[in-house]
């Protein structure tokens, strides 16, 4: 398997890149208005989310997804811009190849594959760009059952009765050492290869993509990471501030928490609740990364 050292490639050419006519807080949350997630098929879903630059990062290379009804987080990885391209290229056309289909993972699976297609094109015919790439983890909630994309280190985890659960499984080569039992998590979590990831969205022609369902059950809250959060705190600090129970509470903690860990990476995070009971849809954004989202069904 192809191998890519994305994320240290990035840090090593990265340079201070701003929106043009944006303040510095404008730029960093980089999720349109427009894309307010289709509630028409997620009954019971109130999503909050945040994304932040950092204490290091020049630039925020992050893309939170919300629309037509995906839920996730797009971790870019490439020099000088180009990781924002990926992520934000990434989510945007998520978002249109999926407008208006119910969810199902074989849709899921090719719109991500359509949109790979894409951005490793542009690549392909843009010096500028080459070497990008960017992770996806993203939620799609059906009637009944819970749909997960997977690719890259972007991780996401289940808190159903008061305990958390990785679903997914990190595409990188310490996880695939952990795998193996050469690795224990701790180990992993300091080793010094653990930005080279095994897997990502835009580096190839064509990318496998994990999918994961879990049956949806009333209570149940999901926190879609990029590795810029779950890095820099322990699994059991993550489930603890994870549960609090004001969802807007527990992001911002979360939040505080990795940049007084030292922020080393951009930080973005969603949290969904599922069956919370909400009455009306409703949207309340701001320019600071954050963001909470009602949604109920429409008859």
């Amino acid at each position: 398997m192809r191998k890519f050292n994305l994320k240290e490639n990035a840090a090593k050419r990265m340079i201070g890149m701003q929106k043009a006519g944006l303040s510095e807080k404008d730029a960093y949350a980089d999720v349109p208005a427009e894309q307010a997630a289709d509630p028409g098929i997620s009954s019971g879903i109130r999503i909050v989310w945040r994304t932040d630059i950092g204490r290091i990062r020049q630039n925020n290379q992050d893309a939170v997804i919300i629309g037509s009804g995906l839920a996730g987080v797009a971790d870019g990885m490439g020099g000088h811009n180009a990781g924002e391209v990926a992520s934000c290229g990434l989510r945007d056309g998520l978002v249109a190849e999926t407008a208006g289909c119910e969810p199902n993972e074989e849709t899921l699976t090719e719109a991500i594959k359509t949109v790979n297609h894409d951005l490793y094109a542009r690549q392909e015919n843009d010096s500028t760009l080459r070497g990008m790439g960017t992770t996806l983890t993203v939620l799609w909630p059906g009637k009944e059952h819970m749909i997960i994309a997977q690719v890259g280190d972007s991780r996401a985890y289940l808190i159903r009765g008061g305990t958390m659960r990785q679903i997914t499984e990190d595409h990188s080569m310490v996880a695939d050492m952990v795998r193996r039992g050469v690795l224990t998590e701790e180990q992993a979590a300091t080793h010094p290869m653990r930005n080279y990831i095994t897997r990502a969205v835009g580096t190839d022609e064509d990318v496998d993509v994990d999918i994961f369902r879990e049956k949806r059950e009333a209570g149940d809250r999901w926190l879609v990471c990029s590795d810029g959060l779950y890095g820099l705190m322990s699994r059991t600090q993550l489930e603890e501030l994870s549960s609090i129970e004001n969802p807007d509470e527990a992001a911002d903690i979360l939040m505080q928490t990795a940049l007084d860990n030292g922020g080393r990476d951009n930080i973005s995070m969603v949290l969904l609740m599922d069956d919370t009971g909400a009455q009306t849809p409703e949207e309340k954004e701001s320019c600071d990364g954050r963001s909470t989202q009602e949604v109920t069904d429409h008859e």
